[in-house]
């Protein structure tokens, strides 16, 4: 069994057991009958309209937020890079908040968070290509922090103007991620956007490949960086403002995931993508678990993932451990 096999059966399983664990308890049985249309009516409720549609939310964006880190790695060539290094979070952080502070619906809310990323984005790409001379990648860089701290200022506005009692919660609440009223709802608008941009991660992943060792190699070998590199940006950021706008900021899983994933698989960007996405569904599944049986209430997802993200990516760092180009 090759590893991506065996990564996808272990992520069957941590599903698999994620519908059977919360408040109210169901056994392995009452699980697949409940799949199947075959359980009592309380278990089909809580398998097939509350557990399942979380699950699947955790899956593809920790997924989603993993190929994305692994491929704004590769690209810049430096491993402590996020997926929202442009200033994708940060733009759709202020995209949900101003929904969310002009009383939008839920659904509004969302397309507000992922037009909130791509926008940020693509002020960066205009700015950074408006820059002449330097290097390109760290004209990029330092862009993308620059329009991520206004981002996050205009944020931090709306906090202070929004009603204490009402909206400030539910933007505090969304900024820190959860996935706690995620719906099948919610899930497929995000599936199409999601695909939309693996497809051209995986169509150019050896030219990811030659990228990663510098623009030089990448002219010798007759591919123009600066187009490849526009390409992986918009890929690598739809992916990540679909997922951010359904289950808000999530941090830590696209900066740590693609390092656990370079240790088991190699540098190679064909055999890191597959394995990014596997590790990245399972490692936010189990986080997500957590996050709803550890206390009475839901634990925010950001907290989870920076409590257990933090040391581990300190550990990466202290063991030395190179090799990623």
């Amino acid at each position: 069994m090759g590893l991506n096999a065996a990564l996808a059966s272990v992520l069957a399983i941590l599903a698999f057991a994620a519908l059977m664990v919360g408040p109210y308890a169901i056994g392995p049985l009452q699980t697949v009958a409940a799949l199947i249309g075959l359980g009592d009516p309380q278990a089909d409720i809580v398998v097939n309209r509350i557990r399942l549609p979380r699950v699947a939310g955790a899956c593809l964006v920790g997924a989603a937020l993993a190929a994305a880190g692994a491929s704004y790695q590769a690209l810049f060539r430096n491993p402590l890079v996020s997926p929202d290094i442009l200033g994708v979070s940060a733009g759709a952080g202020l995209g949900a908040v101003a929904g969310i502070f002009l009383a939008l619906p839920v659904a509004l809310i969302q397309l507000s968070a992922f037009a909130g990323g791509l926008v940020a984005v693509a002020v960066v790409m205009a700015v950074a290509a408006a820059v002449r001379g330097g290097d390109r990648v760290l004209t990029l860089v330092l862009t993308g922090v620059v329009i991520g701290a206004l981002a996050g200022a205009a944020t931090s506005l709306l906090k202070v103007l929004a009603d204490p009692y009402d909206q400030l919660p539910a933007i505090t609440f969304w900024l820190l991620g959860s996935l706690a009223s995620v719906t099948s709802d919610d899930i497929l608008p995000a599936l199409p956007a999601v695909a939309l941009g693996l497809v051209p991660l995986v169509l150019l992943r050896w030219r990811i490949n030659v990228l990663s060792m510098g623009d030089e190699e990448a002219r010798a070998l007759g591919i123009e960086a600066a187009r490849v590199r526009l390409l992986v940006i918009a890929a690598a950021t739809l992916v990540t403002a679909s997922v951010t706008a359904v289950a808000g900021v999530v941090g830590w899983v696209g900066l740590v995931i693609p390092h656990i994933a370079r240790m088991l698989v190699g540098p190679a960007f064909a055999r890191l993508l597959p394995a990014s996405a596997l590790i990245g569904a399972g490692y936010l599944l189990v986080v997500d678990t957590a996050a709803r049986t550890l206390a009475a209430i839901e634990v925010p997802l950001g907290i989870l993932t920076a409590v257990i993200g933090a040391p581990v990516f300190v550990w990466l760092l202290a063991s030395g451990r190179r090799g990623w180009t």
